[in-house]
């Protein structure tokens, strides 16, 4: 029998992946992803709910979505990043909040020294015409544009992900 938990773990996992593809598509993560993780999260937090633990999810998105929100007004963050991001949190819980962040800047970290790369560039310029969209400024004194909801994607992959598959 399916659980909702189950269901709602496996839609989590196909929205993160379209977020992942989008932000490296078109730099823009559509609001519709986010919004879809939010609604869906009471369907997987239904599995083991108590009071304390959802007021400890919502208090550590809360405190993401506010850092994220300095951070977008500096410019140094994307909207969409810092709202899957939180998000992503939401699903992390207070316990893999940490482990998220951590995670995420690690992946994005790696991700923008690929960027920089003379082939990692081209890789990745290639690909994205492929899909019809025109390639990443690769830097060359100018800020360089880094898809970070495909670290932030794929670190909540990780961090949800794994207790239920080991």
């Amino acid at each position: 029998m399916l659980q909702p938990s189950g269901i709602a773990l496996t839609v989590f996992a196909v929205v993160m992946c379209a977020a992942a593809f989008e932000d490296f598509r078109r730099l823009v993560i559509p609001n519709l992803l986010p919004i879809l993780l939010v609604a869906l999260w009471p369907f997987y937090f239904a599995a083991a709910p108590s009071w304390y633990g959802a007021l400890a999810s919502i208090g550590c998105t809360l405190a993401v979505f506010f850092v994220g929100a300095v951070l977008f007004a500096r410019g140094w963050l994307g909207g969409g990043d810092v709202k899957l991001l939180s998000a992503a949190t939401l699903w992390a819980g207070p316990a893999g909040t940490p482990e998220l962040l951590l995670l995420t800047g690690v992946l994005g970290g790696a991700l923008a020294l690929f960027l920089l790369m003379p082939f990692g560039g081209q890789l990745v310029m290639a690909a994205r015409g492929l899909l019809g969209q025109p390639g990443f400024d690769a830097g060359h004194g100018r800020k360089a544009s880094v898809p970070y909801g495909v670290a932030i994607a794929g670190a909540a992959l990780i961090v949800t992900l794994h207790p239920y598959l080991g």
